[in-house]
């Protein structure tokens, strides 16, 4: 179960870390002459600029804060052993673990259903799912060896 948690936490962070600032998607507005290929911080950026500050934030909070926050909360509970208190904190940021990837895909299936692009996924999204599912995997993995 180390070995797992040893494993899959870099993976979890490095891919976070990707998965954020690579293009999450390649959206093509009439007809192939324009093409967009936004990250999420870029996404976040540009709503943000564009008046949109409320989603901006929900956004930001959801889909950037709340996983970073996770992901730095098990790496608090693998390096001191899992405190109680860090458990709880993990165990309410693991309520949340799940809604990041929900947006994301949200925004694109928006984008491909809106008649006007067509949208396509890129390895930003790939990186993105991939370390909010190592995330829950060592969340799980900790949680089962203490026991909580």
């Amino acid at each position: 179960m180390r070995l797992m948690i040893a494993l899959l936490l870099p993976i979890a962070t490095f891919s976070f870390t990707l998965g954020v600032t690579l293009p999450l998607m390649s959206i093509e507005k009439l007809h192939f002459f324009l093409e967009e290929r936004p990250s999420l911080l870029e996404v976040i950026h540009g709503l943000w600029l564009e008046g949109d500050g409320a989603l901006a934030v929900i956004i930001a909070l959801f889909s950037v804060v709340f996983p970073a926050a996770k992901i730095i909360v098990v790496h608090v509970v693998v390096i001191t052993g899992a405190r109680l208190r860090s458990l709880v904190l993990l165990s309410t940021l693991s309520k949340w673990s799940m809604l990041d990837v929900m947006l994301v895909a949200l925004v694109l299936f928006a984008a491909k259903t809106s008649g006007l692009a067509t949208a396509s996924i890129l390895p930003g999204l790939w990186f993105y799912a991939s370390a909010t599912v190592a995330t829950a995997l060592v969340a799980a993995l900790c949680r089962r060896a203490t026991g909580g």
